[in-house]
């Protein structure tokens, strides 16, 4: 064991990442062989091949690595600003404010008008939610003042997404408003990529850039403070990076939970336990995890293809219960 993690950690699990965006390329309904795969890659193969791995398997492969990435990344810095094992993006209300900008633009049929309506929208609300919480949470630094304020934030955004598939004028909208909330990768395309990587990408670096703040948090506010550290602008830059981040990963991608939530836990025993030393690990197996997940709703045999989001909740719910039964003995 290093320093900081094992030697072995992000090798492993850039490796993952390869075999995972191998197999997103290879499984599914039509499956694909390798040489099938190698011909189009040399710019030749049939033009069925082609049309399944140039437009449909690649943009949805690489939203898996984007959108994972940006939600492990986002649930590990939480987890190590809020000092909370628990904390995820909807923990401040930045996904369920991306969430209803998504479903306004459903509701109102923006998404209709132009393709870039529904991320913009989700993004803005996402923002718009964090300006919020700044509002509710004043100038307190202390972790729980910004839980509770994002628990309102995050109530008030779900109040409105019941509030519009309540009053959704027919149920084909109320259908299509609900499919996009149970998140999925299907039938995406380049330009959804090319909306999600400028957010994520700004999103991860204003979050990566916090790791001296988040080791210092773990010594309190005080302690943070007599280090030198700035805390007003340390949560101005992890606010922006969730909102930006989070806000353009939903926006393409629907609502997916658990994954900021589950994978801290699983690389946190192979590192120093250090907010900072957890950073990048996440990120990549967010990457690794949504990837997977989103093979496995290719693979399982169902009448229609399982929504993304639906097999992330069962897969993360496990995880709460077992951190909840080791730490009741602290209540």
């Amino acid at each position: 064991m290093s320093a900081r993690r094992h030697p072995l950690l992000i090798p492993a699990l850039i490796a993952l990442a390869l075999i995972a965006a191998l197999g997103s390329l290879t499984l599914g309904a039509v499956p694909l062989s390798p040489p099938r795969i190698l011909a189009v890659l040399t710019g030749g193969g049939d033009a069925i091949a082609r049309a399944i791995l140039l437009d449909l398997r690649l943009p949805r492969m690489l939203l898996g690595l984007i959108v994972g990435a940006m939600l492990g990344l986002s649930g590990a810095a939480l987890q190590g600003y809020l000092r909370n094992p628990l904390a995820e993006p909807s923990v401040l209300g930045a996904s369920n404010a991306a969430a209803l900008g998504a479903v306004c633009a459903l509701y109102f049929g923006l998404a209709e008008l132009h393709p870039l309506a529904l991320p913009a929208l989700a993004i803005a609300a996402s923002l718009i939610g964090i300006g919020a919480l700044f509002l509710l949470a004043g100038p307190a630094e202390s972790p729980l003042t910004l839980i509770l304020a994002g628990i309102a934030i995050a109530t008030l955004a779900g109040a409105g997404i019941s509030l519009s598939l309540n009053l959704s004028p027919n149920p084909f909208a109320a259908m299509e408003i609900m499919s996009w909330l149970m998140g999925s990768l299907e039938n995406r395309s380049y330009s959804h990529v090319w909306i999600a990587l400028p957010c994520v990408a700004v999103g991860a670096a204003l979050l990566i850039a916090d790791g001296r703040t988040l080791d210092a948090l773990t010594l309190g506010e005080d302690g943070a403070q007599a280090l030198g550290i700035d805390l007003r602008r340390a949560r101005l830059r992890l606010m922006l990076g969730v909102a930006v981040g989070v806000g353009g990963a939903v926006a393409v991608s629907g609502a997916i939970g658990f994954v900021g939530l589950i994978v801290p836990h699983l690389v946190r025993p192979l590192t120093d336990r250090s907010p900072s030393a957890i950073l990048l690990p996440s990120m990549l197996g967010g990457a690794v995890l949504l990837t997977l997940a989103d093979i496995g709703v290719r693979l399982i045999p169902t009448s229609s293809e399982l929504k993304l989001g639906v097999l992330t909740a069962l897969l993360g719910v496990p995880v709460f219960l077992i951190h909840l039964m080791r730490e009741r003995r602290l209540w």
